[in-house]
């Protein structure tokens, strides 16, 4: 256990410029970017626009001041529901540092023969392999989830802060939501989720990574693009002469997709029964709890365990092979 400990903080601190400062810089970007919108909008013409209403000219601050209680309730649970939303831009990082990360995990270690280093180490290929593995897995995911909640937080409370400038006081109403404070123990609760549907792309990175001498890109994202592209003409062809074609659109969704594509946040919602009705609220606004609820309902799908397994055995195909595949 403590082997792994330090193989794990060996990894990020080798990566911390992916698995910190990347979504660190995105995040402050996107903080930036709002406070400057809310001041502008503060500062600005547009605080000081004319409406007219029934023929009288109210100020745009004065208009929205009477808004009716039931209408800020209404915001305030929108606001509360659906504000973990603003770390969106940071979910859409996480996927391209763990894909890469993954592709270069174990085929960086033979191109620069620090392999024999790590060789002569006593530390097994199991604890190298699986310390990439849970990097990937678990510790890129929560670096980003954490980074994420505090990014939201603070555009929220900058939101709700500028939001007082036009006469709509809601704080106290957001603060006292449940589903406020909720919101982020909800997304440190997918972790689980994420992990077992990563799993197939993380596994079949490794063991590209562990295999291939060269083109570590071109082998795993190439490779299956023409597969699929070749059955898609050879379906084509069969159908034209004999009637009878492959399925193709369903292995390119749930071989393909899946091996691809699986290590983006939310990736098993499409996948899932429910509709998009579930995810919402009576308003209309995104529910963190019915995300939440239908991401764990995503696992009642044997598709998702079988995805599991086959990410596991790949893994350990990856371990195999870095026992020997050393280039040296």
């Amino acid at each position: 256990m403590k082997t792994m400990h330090w193989l794990l903080r060996r990894e990020y601190w080798e990566h911390k410029g992916s698995f910190f400062w990347a979504p660190a810089v995105v995040a402050l970007v996107m903080v930036a970017v709002v406070a400057l919108t809310l001041a502008y909008g503060s500062l600005g013409p547009a605080m000081h626009a004319k409406l007219t209403v029934n023929g009288h000219e109210f100020t745009r601050a004065a208009a929205v001041a009477t808004m009716a209680q039931e209408h800020r309730v209404g915001m305030a649970n929108a606001v509360a529901n659906g504000y973990i939303a603003a770390a969106a831009p940071l979910f859409g990082v996480l996927p391209f540092v763990v894909f890469f990360y993954c592709l270069s995990a174990l085929y960086d270690d033979r191109r620069d023969r620090s392999i024999l280093f790590w060789k002569s180490l006593p530390i097994s290929d199991r604890d190298m392999v699986l310390s990439k593995a849970l990097t990937a897995l678990v510790l890129a995911p929560v670096v980003t989830f954490v980074i994420g909640i505090v990014t939201a937080f603070v555009i929220v409370l900058l939101t709700l802060f500028g939001a007082g400038f036009f006469g709509i006081h809601i704080v106290g109403l957001v603060l006292s939501n449940p589903a406020f404070w909720l919101a982020p123990l909800q997304m440190i609760g997918l972790l689980p989720v994420y992990v077992l549907w990563a799993l197939p792309t993380v596994g079949y990175l490794l063991l590209v990574s562990s295999w291939a001498k060269s083109k570590v890109f071109l082998w795993a994202v190439g490779v299956p693009l023409l597969v699929l592209a070749l059955m898609r003409w050879i379906s084509f062809m069969t159908m034209s002469l004999m009637g009878v074609g492959i399925d193709v659109k369903w292995i390119g969704e749930n071989i393909v997709m899946r091996g691809l594509g699986s290590v983006v946040p939310g990736f098993w919602l499409p996948f899932g029964a429910a509709g998009q009705a579930s995810m919402l609220n009576a308003d209309h606004s995104v529910s963190a709890g019915g995300v939440f609820v239908q991401s764990w309902l995503s696992l009642l799908q044997p598709t998702v365990w079988i995805g599991a397994l086959v990410g596991a055995l790949m893994i350990v195909g990856a371990i195999r092979l870095r026992r020997w595949r050393d280039e040296g």
